[in-house]
C-alpha cells in the first residue's frame, strides 16, 4: 500500500464528473482493465440497466447507503430513481442481474458526501457487516431493498464521520466470502495518501479494487484525478485527448493500473467523456 497515493476531493459529488484512476492492490485472478461507473444520485441519467448496456462499464456502484452504523435504521438514497422506504426500488434486482449477465460487477456503495453513518465499534461493524449481507449480498432478509439480486459487493466510498472501525466492517464482509460467493471490496480513497478515514481498511489489504480520488488539488490532480467537464470542477480538467495521448500512457505502465472510474453516469452522459476515452482504457 505504501505505493499507493490517493486524494481527498473537496467538491461535492453530486455536482460533478469525475474521473480517477482504478489501481489493484493485488490484482484478481478475473479482473480485466475498464471503466467503473457510479450510478444511483440522479434520476436523468436512465435506469441500470440502459447503464450496462452501453457497453462502456466493467464496473458499476450503486450509490448510495447513506445512514447505517450506531444503531441507526439504514437508509438507502436512490435520488430520483425510486423511493427505497416505499419499496418501489425491488425491480432495480433483476437490472442487477442483467448487468451481471453481461459480466459486469455491481457493488452497493456506503457513504458518499452526505448522510449520517459511522462504525461505533466492532461489535457494530458485525451488525453492519450482517446487515450487507442478509440485505444486498448472498443472505436471506425480507426486506431486501433491490430484490433478490445478490450483489458483488461493497464500495466504501467514506467521507464523513470517523476512521474507526472501517477495517473491522472490511474484514467481517470478506469473511462472507468463504460462504461460497467472493464478496468484493472496492473503495474510493483521497489523496494524499494514507486516507484520514479510510487508511485502517485499506491497509487490511482486503481490497480489490482501489478508485482513488484526484482532483482539485495541486499535487494530484494533473497526474489522474480529473473532472470530465470544465465546469464540473473549479481546477483539475484534463481533456480527453490529453488524457488519452499524455497521462494513460504513463499510467498504465503501472502494474496496479486497472482503468478509470467516472464520477457519475448523468454527468458522463451529459459530457460523453467515457465515449471519448473508452478504446484507450
Amino acid at each position: 500500500m505504501s505505493n499507493i497515493k490517493l486524494l481527498k476531493p473537496v467538491l461535492f459529488f453530486v455536482f460533478f464528473i469525475i474521473l480517477f484512476i482504478i489501481f489493484f492492490i493485488s490484482k484478481p485472478s478475473d479482473a480485466s482493465e475498464g471503466i467503473a461507473i457510479y450510478w444511483g444520485q440522479n434520476g436523468n441519467e436512465g435506469n441500470l440497466s440502459s447503464t450496462c448496456a452501453t457497453g462502456r462499464y466493467a464496473y458499476v456502484n450503486v450509490a448510495f447507503l447513506v445512514k447505517f452504523g450506531n444503531g441507526q435504521t439504514p437508509e438507502l438514497n436512490l435520488a430520483g430513481h425510486c423511493n427505497p422506504a416505499a419499496n418501489t426500488c425491488t425491480h432495480i434486482g433483476s437490472q442487477v442481474k442483467e448487468c451481471q449477465s453481461r459480466g459486469i460487477k455491481v457493488m452497493l456503495s456506503l457513504g458518499g458526501g452526505i448522510g449520517n453513518y459511522s462504525i461505533g465499534s466492532k461489535e457494530d461493524a458485525i451488525m453492519v457487516a450482517d446487515y450487507l449481507w442478509n440485505n444486498f449480498l448472498g443472505g436471506k432478509s425480507s426486506s431486501r431493498p433491490l430484490g433478490d439480486a445478490v450483489l458483488d459487493g461493497i464500495d466504501f466510498n467514506i467521507e464523513l464521520g470517523s476512521p474507526q472501525h472501517w477495517d473491522n466492517l472490511a474484514r467481517f464482509l470478506s469473511k462472507f466470502g468463504n460462504r461460497g460467493r467472493k464478496v468484493y471490496l472496492t473503495g474510493a480513497p483521497q489523496c494524499p495518501f494514507p486516507d484520514r478515514l479510510m487508511g485502517s481498511a485499506l491497509n487490511t489489504t482486503l481490497f480489490d479494487y482501489i478508485w482513488v480520488q484526484f482532483y482539485n488539488n495541486a499535487p494530484c490532480q494533473y497526474t489522474s484525478g480529473l473532472p470530465a467537464a470544465p465546469e464540473a470542477a473549479g481546477s483539475g480538467y484534463i481533456p480527453p485527448d490529453v488524457l488519452v495521448s499524455q497521462i494513460l500512457p504513463t499510467i498504465k505502465k503501472s502494474g496496479k493500473y486497472g482503468g478509470i472510474m467516472l464520477w457519475s453516469k448523468f454527468w458522463d452522459d451529459r459530457n460523453g467523456y467515457s465515449s471519448s476515452i473508452f478504446a484507450s482504457v
